[in-house]
């Protein structure tokens, strides 16, 4: 499965043996110059992960950044994670999309 927007690209696999969500991220020094805007980016989508990880119940996640993203602000960020987990809720909630 996947989400995409302007932020980020969320990669989604779901696992019906495991009992818990898993994140990976990749913040590519290529779009993300500055060390202190990819930690913040990083810290950004755990806290996020962190907070919807029972819902997302055995998943598999990879979220990639997209260029331009150290413009965007927390807040922005933040909605558009939260509209990610919420579109992988939706696809996973129905039986034929089980692995």
């Amino acid at each position: 499965m996947r989400s995409s927007d302007r932020y980020f690209t969320v990669l989604a696999r779901h696992d019906a043996n495991r009992e818990t969500a898993r994140l990976g991220l990749a913040v590519a020094k290529k779009h993300v110059r500055r060390a202190v805007d990819r930690n913040r980016i990083k810290r950004l989508v755990r806290e996020s992960f962190r907070r919807q990880q029972a819902a997302l119940k055995g998943l598999d996640l990879v979220v990639l950044v997209k260029p331009g993203i150290q413009n965007a602000d927390n807040s922005t960020l933040s909605a558009s994670l939260q509209t990610h987990w919420q579109r992988l809720q939706k696809q996973t909630s129905y039986p034929e999309h089980t692995l």
